[in-house]
C-alpha cells in the first residue's frame, strides 16, 4: 500500500476551530448578542458563507449588523480572528510529513476567515493546495467534495488520507475509498500515519 497524499482538516487537527460553537458563544458574549436571536439567524446564513456565496461583511450584515450596534464590523472581525489558535504539535508533524509527503487542505470554512488563518499560521508554506468549501460550493460530509478533492490532486482514493476531527468527516471518507483518521492529538495522529506506512 502506498499513500500518496494526505489531507488535512484545518479547524479542529491544524488550530482551533474559526468559527464553531464555542468560538461563537465567546465572541457574542463579548459583544453583548442576544445569544437566541445570534443563533437562529446564525443557522440560516452559515451555508452560504461556508460555500462561499456569501462575504463575511454580507454574513455580519444579516446576523449582528441587523440590530443596531454599539461597535464597528472590523472590531467584530478582529475578535472572531483572535478566537484562532494553533495547534503546535499538529502544525510541527504537518511540516515534518510535508518533506516527504504530498499534503492539502480539506476543509469547510468561509473565504474571509479561511485566507486569514491561511496567512496568520502559514500554512501554504506546506500545503500545496486548500481544498475548501467556499472554493469547491461543496461542503464535508458531502461525498462530491472528497471525490473533487482527489481528482484535483490527481491521486486514487487508496492512495488517500483525510485526518478529520469529526466523525462524520471521516466516515463519509471511507465512504468513497479513502483511509482516514480521526484527530485526537499529534501522537495519535503519528502512531496512526506510520501503521499505513507514512513516516
Amino acid at each position: 500500500m502506498t499513500i500518496r497524499a494526505l489531507f488535512f482538516d484545518i479547524g479542529g487537527v491544524l488550530l482551533s476551530n474559526g468559527w464553531d460553537r464555542e468560538q461563537r458563544a465567546v465572541v457574542a458574549a463579548q459583544f453583548g448578542l442576544d445569544a437566541t436571536d445570534f443563533g437562529e439567524r446564525h443557522k440560516l446564513a452559515v451555508p452560504e458563507l461556508e460555500l462561499g456565496r456569501m462575504t463575511l461583511d454580507e454574513y455580519l450584515e444579516q446576523t449582528v449588523f441587523c440590530h443596531p450596534q454599539t461597535f464597528t464590523q472590523g472590531e467584530f472581525r478582529a475578535a472572531m480572528q483572535a478566537q484562532s489558535t494553533p495547534h503546535a504539535d499538529a502544525l510541527a508533524l504537518a511540516r515534518d510529513l510535508s518533506a516527504r509527503h504530498r499534503l492539502y487542505a480539506l476543509n469547510n470554512e468561509g473565504r474571509d476567515l479561511n485566507d486569514h488563518r491561511i496567512r496568520t499560521y502559514g500554512l501554504s508554506d506546506f500545503l500545496l493546495a486548500f481544498f475548501t468549501s467556499c472554493t469547491l460550493e461543496l461542503m464535508k460530509p458531502n461525498p462530491a467534495i472528497y471525490r473533487a478533492a482527489l481528482t484535483l490532486a490527481a491521486v486514487a482514493p487508496h492512495e488517500a488520507v483525510m485526518i478529520d476531527d469529526r466523525a462524520q468527516n471521516t466516515e463519509a471518507a471511507r465512504r468513497v475509498g479513502m483511509h482516514a483518521i480521526r484527530y485526537e492529538n499529534a501522537a495519535q495522529l503519528r502512531e496512526e500515519l506510520a501503521a499505513l506506512g507514512v513516516r
